[in-house]
């Protein structure tokens, strides 16, 4: 499959980039208090821009920033492809970064109709919404004949935990994965925000060809709206996620035909949709 110009270039110096830093720190516990060391996962403002404007600004871990770039452009509808993108670019500088897209003409109009002209706390899937419709705008319906087995769950969940290596390190990351029976864990995406990270893995399965329809996406946040209309976009059957669903997010799944687990532990978990695709 052939792969838009990706590049990156600095427009300052911010030093290395990476997905985690030292931090010096006090620890205290019931013998006293000690100096200590804490590896805290990094942050900063991410610019996604089209054709030179700014389209949103978002607190963003900036690792996998044109994985970001691209899945956040398919999940908000900007762009039914991510060849649509044309090239990309990640510019560093002092403030923080841009991933900078130039929109192929048939798909600038679509920017009319979902503007996003404030800057979003971590993890923010609405900010800049400027209509009701448009927050709770109807997900596609997904398709497929994809069946699983609760084992499967349960052992695709195992797979995820082991490989958050970020989470590992700073215990402060959430993280989304896409796993498929036949093969494991395809791929994962780690971020401070939960959507941030299910838009990296968009961008991900989107540029290295892998279809949503041949295996279930996990989590590990709570489960609200916007993840599942994210989930569906991807067009994957099978949501799972270790913590529980809003209300709106079981009523969308149920809509998009998408089977949505939750409050997944390593002995069960909880079908709030949906459940014949795993035999129950």
């Amino acid at each position: 499959m052939p792969h838009n110009r990706v590049s990156v270039r600095s427009a300052g110096s911010i030093g290395a980039v990476s997905g985690a830093q030292a931090l010096g720190c006090v620890r205290w516990r019931a013998e006293g208090a000690a100096t200590c060391e804490r590896t805290a996962p990094a942050e900063t403002p991410v610019a996604i821009t089209y054709d030179a404007s700014t389209y949103a600004v978002m607190m963003a871990t900036p690792l996998d920033l044109e994985d970001f770039a691209i899945g956040f452009s398919l999940t908000e509808g900007v762009i039914d492809s991510w060849i649509e993108a044309g090239e990309v670019e990640v510019v560093a500088s002092e403030l923080g970064f841009e991933a900078r897209m130039w929109l192929k003409p048939a798909r600038r109009s679509r920017l009319a109709t979902r503007r996003r002209q404030m800057a979003g706390p971590t993890g923010c899937g609405l900010c800049g919404i400027d209509s009701l419709a448009e927050a709770v705008r109807t997900p596609p319906v997904v398709g497929g004949d994809l069946t699983l087995t609760p084992q499967d769950l349960l052992a695709a969940m195992a797979a995820m935990s082991g490989a958050q290596a970020l989470n590992r390190e700073t215990h402060g990351v959430h993280a989304a994965a896409f796993w498929r029976k036949a093969d494991g864990l395809i791929a994962i995406r780690e971020d401070v925000g939960r959507h941030n990270a299910l838009d990296k893995l968009a961008g991900a399965l989107a540029r290295g060809g892998e279809a949503g329809s041949t295996g279930a996406i996990l989590l590990t946040s709570r489960v609200s709206v916007e993840m599942v209309q994210k989930a569906a976009v991807i067009g994957a059957p099978i949501l799972v996620a270790v913590s529980a669903p809003t209300a709106l997010a079981v009523r969308t799944a149920q809509a998009a035909g998408l089977t949505l687990c939750a409050v997944a532990r390593a002995d069960g978990f909880e079908v709030f949709t949906h459940p014949e695709r795993l035999g129950l």
